[in-house]
């Protein structure tokens, strides 16, 4: 299913669950517009269609004791698919990296990585990352503070360039 293929209705689905997916299957359908059957069998196909991944809850780091977080651009020495696969797969089984991008341009890779403590982050750092094979390079980042933090995507973004190819 393209987004070519998804309606107004499987749009404000994916937004509505996109802000708040704990909601009840009758708020959504009061939401969007629709009795509560037709709105689960959509969510159903959407969830099937892959357009919706999973659902988790938001939780917050800090409170939970994981003061550090790091951005970690990382320079490998070859980028054939196998190397790159290869350290996509350390960075799946590394519990401290909690996002893993690989990048166009100078840097390979960028990690986003949550630790308890600076301690914890400079253990991972000298005893796994930069004894991974293939790493060349790497500089770190430690953010201060977070100006914004909005998963998913902008759905207004989405109706508009709809609606202007409409």
């Amino acid at each position: 299913m393209s987004t070519s293929k998804l309606d107004e209705i499987d749009r404000k689905i994916l937004a509505e669950l996109q802000a708040d997916g704990r909601m009840t299957n009758v708020a959504l359908a009061e939401r969007v517009g629709i009795s509560a059957p037709p709105c689960l069998r959509r969510v159903r196909t959407l969830e099937e269609a892959g357009y919706i991944k999973g659902y988790h809850a938001e939780v917050d780091s800090r409170a939970l004791g994981f003061e550090v977080q790091v951005f970690a651009m990382v320079g490998l020495n070859s980028q054939t698919q196998a190397d790159l696969a290869a350290f996509e797969q350390r960075c799946r089984d590394w519990p401290l990296v909690r996002e893993c991008h690989m990048l166009n341009g100078e840097i390979d890779f960028i990690l986003k990585c949550a630790a308890p403590d600076l301690s914890s982050f400079q253990n991972f750092l000298t005893e796994d990352l930069l004894r991974a094979d293939n790493v060349a390079s790497l500089k770190t980042s430690l953010t201060i503070r977070c100006a914004k933090d909005e998963p998913g995507v902008p759905f207004d973004v989405l109706e508009d360039r709809l609606a202007k190819s409409a």
